[in-house]
């Protein structure tokens, strides 16, 4: 019987040997088609980053002062961490490097591997939490940059092909098709407009190259949806025409200065369209204008049908909110909108998104080096949350020490309720000893505890 098994094996061994010898190298006098010359011309830009990071202890008796000083503890015990993730070299003579904001985040050591094996520690340049972008720069020594594409000119159903470092694992690549785009409502406070792909995305490919078959960037691997963290063909990024808005603004002025013309507005449905008596499809409703605002000044109206932004053409609301929150303040657009059946070209200026203040030592020595404001109409969050938003933090700052953030969202203060700055400095104004600041940071909301 062993002999018999052992023949059959034999016997399968062969034939497909034959059948792989008789696979043909060509078809129709053409190579079998491969993605490798496009991919060995890419993947040396797409780097592998690892991040370290101290967090404080969990345990809930650490943050109790009595606790501590009953036995004698230090101050709040922190412990290393490390993560991963992936970036795309997007300028090589200057050592740009893209990656997500949540790769980096708290970050207190950032290290770049290359392709070539390389190790090269990395900077923070800027990042903008809104959508989920950073910059980083590395020494610019041999280093090859990816070229832009497109991505407005992308279709659902077009092939592309995600590059990044899943699980920690080293590079990888997976290939898909586009499944969506303009996908958004993943986060409260995002700016967003994602591509959705079925190309493997799995943690650590956040920050990695979405790229077309041309080899060109045509979005920032940033998010899946996945019941145990892992791939189910949902995945999202962020278009390029958003991330060089971001990598713009970010080397002209060190941050995103997002700014707004004050109108309110709702997508257009075809309920709305024949109540309207227009024939789009596609567009942003005004619904309101904010007196005093940049939109008032430029003559726009309620029941006005934007259909352009300087010449891009906007579909829905919230495209409308993401088109005008990426050009600086200060700047001209030029709005193309539909009123009575005519269309005609509006221009207006793009005015600030809120009032900043700079929280000094003096006022709140804990939160010296911050940057807050009220959370105010014309915000992503506003509606959802009443508070203080953090707008910037100066790094090495009291504020950054004490583990605050730009994007988090303080509404309490000692478990009082705080809806404006004003409030928030009058809680903390004098305050001697623990301070428990309650914040929403992303989906989550957090106690922060100051001595």
């Amino acid at each position: 019987m062993n002999a018999i098994r052992s023949l059959l094996t034999l016997l399968l061994l062969a034939f497909a040997e034959v059948a792989l010898a008789q696979l043909p190298a060509v078809v129709s006098g053409q190579k079998l088609p491969s993605l490798a010359p496009m991919i060995a011309e890419v993947t040396p830009a797409v780097v592998n980053i690892a991040v370290e990071m101290r967090t404080p202890e969990e345990n809930p008796l650490f943050a109790d002062p009595f606790f501590r000083r009953f036995f004698d503890l230090p101050e709040r015990p922190q412990r290393e961490e490390q993560a991963a993730g992936s970036g795309v070299i997007v300028d090589a003579a200057r050592g740009l490097v893209i990656t997500n904001h949540h790769v980096v985040k708290d970050a207190d050591r950032i290290l770049v591997g290359l392709k070539d094996r390389r190790v090269l520690k990395a900077e923070v340049v800027g990042v903008d939490p809104g959508t989920d972008v950073a910059v980083l720069r590395i020494p610019p020594d041999r280093l090859t940059a990816v070229k832009w594409g497109d991505s407005e000119a992308l279709n659902v159903g077009d092939f592309v092909v995600a590059i990044g470092n899943p699980f920690g694992i080293g590079q990888t690549v997976t290939s898909g098709i586009v499944s969506a785009l303009g996908r958004t409502g993943l986060s409260v406070e995002g700016y967003e407009e994602f591509i959705q792909t079925d190309a493997s995305i799995n943690p650590g490919n956040s920050g990695g190259a979405l790229v077309n078959l041309a080899g060109e960037l045509v979005g920032i691997n940033t998010a899946i949806i996945g019941p145990a963290g892992g791939n189910v063909g949902i995945g999202f990024a962020v278009p390029v025409h958003m991330v060089r808005a971001v990598l713009d603004q970010i080397l002209r002025f060190g941050e995103v200065r997002r700014g707004r013309v004050g109108v309110s507005t709702q997508d257009l449905t075809p309920e709305l369209a024949a109540e309207l008596g227009v024939k789009e499809t596609e567009g942003a409703v005004v619904a309101q204008i904010e007196r005093g605002s940049e939109a008032e000044r430029a003559g726009l109206r309620p029941r006005d049908v934007v259909l352009a932004v300087n010449g891009h053409k906007v579909r829905t609301s919230s495209e409308l909110r993401n088109r005008v929150g990426l050009i600086p303040i200060g700047e001209q657009i030029d709005l193309e909108v539909l009123r009575g059946g005519k269309t005609m070209q509006i221009r207006a200026r793009v005015g600030e998104l809120y009032k900043a203040t700079e929280v000094t030592g003096e006022t709140i020595p804990q939160l010296a080096g911050a940057r807050v404001a009220n959370v105010e109409r014309g915000m992503p969050m506003y509606g959802h949350v009443e508070g203080v938003v953090v707008t910037a933090v100066e790094q090495g700052s009291a504020a950054f020490r004490n583990g605050i953030r730009p994007g988090d969202i303080v509404y309490g203060v000692n478990r009082v309720r705080v809806r404006s700055v004003q409030e928030l400095i009058a809680a903390m104004r004098g305050v001697e000893g623990t301070v428990r600041l309650s914040l929403l940071r992303g989906e989550y909301r957090i106690s922060l505890v100051i001595r």
